[in-house]
């Protein structure tokens, strides 16, 4: 498995092997492509369950709010909400890839994903974002800000399954906005077993 370098990620993204809309030359970096931060978050609303039951469907434990124009969205210390990327990203089976924070977002302690900086071969969709402030100071997030870089990642040979098939039971395939939880769905279908 070998890392694209910008090169490579311009000629899949030329071709349309890999879909990034929208794209802007200047987000190309040496080996991966800054994406930018959305304006919709999708926040908890603590005070409406006891605790977070991952085995039942909690539709009203988040609740999603957009900001406008330039108005911040502050992340307080120690918060945990979900954003998204602006961009929608398409792969294709023969390629992964990989999500990660800015460095400089990093140093002032703003963390973009907890678990899900994995993007599977056959993806197509926004990517939501795991936002957690770990500094002591609360953050101001703008809309259209760089937020992360998304690199890639060629396969040794395309996948048999990509994600979205029928048979995998993909959750998440073609999401527009940031996208709650859908793990009790694993409960429904019998798939907590073979995950262990």
């Amino acid at each position: 498995m070998s890392v694209l370098s910008d090169r490579d990620i311009r000629r899949v993204l030329e071709s349309g092997r890999v879909v990034i809309r929208p794209y802007a030359p200047a987000d190309l970096q040496p080996s991966s492509v800054d994406l930018h931060l959305d304006a919709s978050f999708r926040v908890f609303r603590n005070n409406r369950y006891p605790f977070i039951d991952v085995r039942a469907l909690q539709p009203d434990l988040t609740e999603l709010i957009r900001i406008e124009g330039d108005e911040p969205f502050i992340l307080h210390p120690g918060e945990f909400v979900l954003g998204q990327t602006l961009e929608w990203v398409e792969l294709p089976d023969d390629l992964v890839a990989r999500l990660e924070g800015k460095s400089s977002l990093g140093r002032l302690g703003l963390l973009i994903h907890s678990t899900a900086g994995y993007v599977d071969p056959g993806w197509k969709g926004t990517l939501t974002l795991e936002l957690s402030n770990v500094a002591n100071l609360p953050i101001a997030l703008y809309a259209g800000m760089r937020i992360g870089q998304i690199s890639f990642f060629e396969m040794s040979s395309p996948v048999e399954r990509p994600y979205g098939s029928p048979s995998l039971g993909s959750k998440y395939q073609g999401q527009s906005e940031p996208t709650a939880s859908a793990f009790h769905r694993d409960f429904q279908s019998g798939r907590k077993t073979d995950e262990g």
